[in-house]
């Protein structure tokens, strides 16, 4: 009897499983057939292609059908909706800094920090980004004549490149703006930017590349976008055809973004002198390889040149941490300079006077941590093949490639070398980090963000936070006349069909974006009515936001960043200027596109 209890106590359970198999079955192709918007053709093609996503008939994205027309309000929609409710002040930067401006990053860290020992003015975020937007005067300054960065020869320059000509100029060429057809001429040193990216490309890394052409001084500074070859050995050749990413080509062509291919290398060079980490070379040096190489200290070599190299061995590779771009930022500073940046942060001003200076290596503070080896690099410069970049690497490699920039700092700490390495405080580069990380002292940001969501929110629920504006100090802007069209999708081209509820796909009516831009607008209706938000007032001071990898977000109508994208498009529709007030004479950058679901 015990045997036939448990045969059919196996097949109850069993039982049990397939019904709940069943049920799930057909919920999943419920939903899939709902988000589809009919049967699939076979079994195979659920599979395969799950949700179907429309497209026109030469493959480009089209609205998906159910998103209907109840969906696009005539009065209140992305065509007709004013941008803010008060007019914006695109030049509010002034005019761009002098070619050889030199950022003071002492005084900035003193300034913002306080001692070294109390770090009693770091929980102050507010009052450090008004000192940095008020206060350039003190920071910034110009080098006496014939000691400027543009006054030196571009064969003795930090930056390879750095004239445009692999440095074989005598002296820097005269200025030439950019054109559609040319990058221009820089009148000092180009300084080289870098990002990392893996797999196709978002929002994200459009939010990132328009941030740097909104602000950056374009003859003077080049993109180099580092592709995970490790990953995806044709990343390179990927991403041109990329169908987000080829609104940049012409930059690519232009030579504004040079596309790279990121390999974790097996050798790395490394500058004369000691590089063993104070460790020392072997007493006796080993014999020499057929190269004429030999081993002098360990994961040293030196070649026959006297050139010595840190290797790694593939063993080594293989246990690459998960957090590549941890070790990528270290070694791509260390071989060619410059600055490193987060793909998902979002550039404020120029960072060109950070950036040229004789000690220009800095990083910034983890968050409302008060140890001094408590870094963040989502934003960090080095000199090239200097002996703190090569003492970094090497830590790094020694820790079993571990480049966490908190276990770099500490290590940096215990060797005495973090004061070789600036620490800039939040406010700098990721103002709103110390709000909910620690805590945060004296005023709000302006604005005050308590959550790094709240950039991305845009209706009525998420405005007037009540403590939005608590730390302005200016005359609050107000309603203005929702009747001025502050709208930038200019372009006269038609929205694909749209099925109007109760109607035959076939029977869908066609609206131009022109036409509905023109409808009269009522703010009542709208979902996402625009406020008083404008860039001018967008963390004043900061020289980048930090989205903080929110990858799955798109920006609400009338959010931070959806006034942020609308800025940035104005400027290259050439209707609006940059921050710095110049015009946009490059080629033309198609808009970001709609969040339809916002529609």
């Amino acid at each position: 009897m015990a045997k036939i209890s448990c045969v059919r106590n196996f097949f109850g359970v069993l039982q049990s499983v397939a019904a709940a198999a069943l049920l799930y079955v057909f919920l999943y192709s419920g939903v899939l057939v709902f988000q589809r918007g009919s049967f699939p053709k076979s079994p195979v093609d659920l599979v395969k292609n799950p949700v179907a996503k429309p497209s026109t008939d030469n493959g480009t994205p089209m609205i998906p059908n159910k998103l209907r027309v109840e969906k696009i309000n005539p009065h209140a929609n992305w065509f007709n909706r004013p941008e803010s409710m008060v007019t914006a002040n695109d030049d509010y930067l002034g005019k761009r800094p002098h070619i050889n401006t030199v950022a003071n990053l002492t005084r900035l860290v003193e300034m913002c920090r306080g001692s070294y020992e109390n770090i009693e003015k770091m929980p102050y975020v507010q009052k450090c980004m008004k000192y940095m937007a008020e206060k350039e005067s003190e920071y910034y300054y110009v080098p006496p004549a014939g000691e400027g960065a543009s006054e030196q020869p571009p064969k003795l320059a930090e930056y390879l490149n750095s004239d445009g000509n692999d440095n074989t100029l005598a002296v820097y060429p005269a200025h030439k703006p950019a054109t559609k057809e040319t990058i221009g001429k820089c009148n000092g040193p180009i300084v080289p930017y870098h990002v990392y990216w893996a797999g196709p490309a978002t929002w994200r890394v459009e939010l990132f590349i328009k941030s740097h052409l909104y602000t950056q001084n374009i003859p003077c500074v080049r993109l180099f976008l580092w592709l995970d070859g490790d990953r995806d050995p044709k990343a390179a050749e990927k991403m041109p055809k990329d169908p987000l990413f080829q609104k940049f080509m012409p930059f690519v062509e232009r030579g504004d973004i040079t596309i790279m291919t990121w390999k974790f290398p097996s050798r790395i060079p490394l500058p004369k002198g000691d590089n063993t980490d104070g460790v020392g070379y072997y007493k006796i040096e080993g014999r020499p390889n057929s190269k004429g190489e030999y081993v002098v200290g360990d994961g040293l070599i030196r070649d026959a040149r006297g050139q010595e190299w840190l290797v790694l061995s593939e063993k080594q590779k293989t246990f690459l941490p998960v957090a590549v771009s941890d070790a990528v930022r270290f070694v791509v500073l260390h071989q060619y300079g410059g600055a490193y940046f987060d793909m998902d942060v979002i550039m404020l001003r120029d960072m060109r006077p950070l950036l040229i200076g004789e000690e220009h290596s800095f990083a910034e503070r983890w968050g409302g941590h008060p140890s001094p080896g408590d870094y963040n690099t989502a934003v960090m410069s080095l000199t090239a093949n200097s002996s703190l970049s090569s003492y970094l690497l090497r830590g790094g490699v020694r820790m079993g490639l571990n480049f966490h920039p908190r276990i770099i700092g500490v290590m940096a700490v215990k060797d005495g070398r973090n004061f070789d390495f600036n620490m800039l405080e939040t406010a700098a580069f990721d103002p709103i980090w110390t709000e909910f990380n620690w805590g945060r002292l004296g005023q709000c940001t302006v604005p005050c963000i308590h959550d790094y969501g709240q950039v991305f929110k845009g209706n009525s629920k998420a405005f007037p936070l009540k403590d939005e504006w608590e730390a302005y100090e200016g005359e609050l802007l107000g309603k203005e006349s929702t009747t001025t069209r502050g709208h930038f999708w200019d372009i006269k081209t038609t929205i694909p069909p749209l099925a109007i509820k109760g109607r035959a796909v076939d029977e869908a009516v066609t609206y131009d974006r022109d036409a509905l831009s023109k409808m009269e607008y009522k703010i009542e209706e709208d979902r996402y009515p625009p406020t008083n938000r404008t860039v001018e007032n967008f963390f004043r001071g900061s020289w980048t936001y930090h989205v903080h990898n929110q990858w799955s977000k798109n920006p609400e109508p009338s959010s931070w960043l959806n006034v942020i994208q609308r800025a940035q498009d104005g400027f290259f529709l050439g209707g609006r200027m940059n921050p710095y007030g110049e015009e946009w004479n490059g080629p033309s950058i198609l808009p970001y596109e709609i969040s339809w679901e916002y529609a």
